[in-house]
């Protein structure tokens, strides 16, 4: 796989540089970035002298990636998006010597073309399903977009696993169709029906599933003998003076048969909606949302709202810090989910600007399960209190200090003997784009 990711590289930066100048236009652009973070007792466990409690984490690390895009005419591009990443003081790439290896990656590479009426992208390109709530991250696929009056209509198709072979039938494809309609400069509306198939064949446990998030979703190292899920939703952007509004909804259908659930009828669903609202110099802002739960082990029903991918890849919704991910994205607290299944959470917040180049944020969240937790039996997880300073240094280098603590309830727990202490965060991160 290296060999492959290198090679990829030098053929871009080959074509880049041996065509002549006059056949196309080259445009660089990119992004730096690098935070120190410390997370202590996301597990809900004290701390003692002798000992730390689990998912304690502290670190820092950088991360740089390049974009290329070889612009060939008005109506075709070649575009790249490369990656790494290392940690300080581990290797590779962060230790002594600083030589990393096994640590690129290629996030994005495609043709973007206009065809007549339609533009296509055609290769690794990123895509986004109700923000995030369903799916938002780069996948493998063709995009294809149609501009019909003033509607644009994108439908993408997903290739999630390619089986190969005599498995063929463990095959993961996942198709979109989300039309954008808008309505002057104050309404737009996104709806979309997106569909997820594999027949599967009990070849590949777990490998041929739509979601791996196991007991919110289809369960983790099931192996699947078919699996087809639907989401029909829409989102809204409403602009009503200086307030703005979004909201998102779905329905979850489907059916799931595995060495699980014999024939699991998919009902699931989601409700998410927010606002800002500037009053003077102060930007209040607030949101909330809802994913259901599976409240009963006694029949086949999947109740449970899940999105496509799981356990960071794909599906996720970044919201609070401790609980939801946050700006260090590295891990969430005991008892919350890295995907957006089985919670509820309200947030109100409000950010000022004090003088020229400082914002300052803060947010307060309260966050808790739908059905109870199969870990804990607990549904509070607690209440949130998140600060951030963002300052510019210098034009194009900006400083991000982040302060987190949970109130933390009975669900913040790895275990079913429940919460013992209260999680927080502290961390810095130097960014800069190009």
């Amino acid at each position: 796989m290296k060999k492959l990711l290198v090679l990829s590289l030098a053929v871009v930066m080959v074509i880049a540089f041996t065509l002549p100048a006059s056949a196309f236009e080259s445009v660089f652009g990119g992004y730096w970035r690098t935070r120190a973070v410390s997370e202590q007792q996301f597990s809900g466990e004290k701390n003692s002298k002798d000992s730390v409690s689990p998912n304690d984490l502290q670190l820092i690390d950088t991360r740089t990636r390049l974009y290329y895009t070889a612009v060939l005419n008005d109506n075709l591009k070649l575009v790249n998006k490369f990656e790494w990443n290392n940690t300080w003081g581990s290797g590779p790439g962060g230790d002594y010597g600083a030589d990393g290896t096994g640590i690129f990656r290629i996030k994005q590479s495609y043709v973007d073309a206009n065809i007549g009426p339609m533009r296509a992208k055609i290769g690794q390109h990123d895509v986004t399903y109700a923000r995030g709530f369903i799916y938002a991250d780069e996948q493998s696929g063709i995009t294809l977009s149609f501009k019909i009056g003033d509607v644009l209509v994108p439908f993408t198709w997903t290739k999630g696993n390619e089986g190969g072979g005599s498995h063929n039938s463990n095959d993961v494809d996942i198709f979109g169709l989300y039309p954008v309609f808008q309505f002057g400069e104050a309404f737009n509306l996104n709806p979309f029906v997106i569909y997820g198939y594999s027949k599967g064949n009990n070849h590949v446990a777990g490998q041929d599933s739509l979601s791996t998030y196991g007991a919110n979703g289809i369960p983790a190292g099931a192996a699947n003998d078919g699996v087809g899920v639907y989401w029909v939703g829409t989102n809204a952007d409403i602009t009503l003076g200086s307030v703005a509004l979004w909201f998102t909804g779905a329905y979850q259908g489907g059916k799931v048969k595995s060495d699980v659930v014999d024939d699991g009828d998919v009902k699931a669903g989601l409700l998410a909606g927010g606002l800002s609202v500037p009053i003077g110099p102060v930007e209040l802002h607030g949101q909330a949302f809802w994913t259901s739960g599976d409240g009963s082990d006694t029949d086949t029903d999947l109740e449970a709202f899940f999105g496509i991918g799981g356990g960071g890849r794909g599906w996720a919704y970044y919201w609070s810090e401790i609980m939801g991910l946050g700006v260090f994205d590295q891990q969430q607290s005991a008892g919350s989910t890295v995907d957006v299944s089985n919670l509820w959470a309200v947030n109100i917040g409000a950010s000022i600007s004090p003088m020229e180049k400082l914002k300052l944020t803060g947010d307060i969240w309260y966050a808790s399960h739908v059905e109870d937790n199969i870990i804990t039996d607990e549904k509070k997880l607690g209440v949130e209190v998140d600060l951030k300073a963002d300052y510019q240094l210098v034009e194009g280098l900006n400083l991000t200090v982040v302060g987190a603590y949970l109130f933390a309830d009975d669900a913040t727990a790895i275990n079913d003997q429940g919460n013992e202490d209260d999680p927080y965060e502290i961390g810095a991160q130097l960014s800069l784009s190009f």
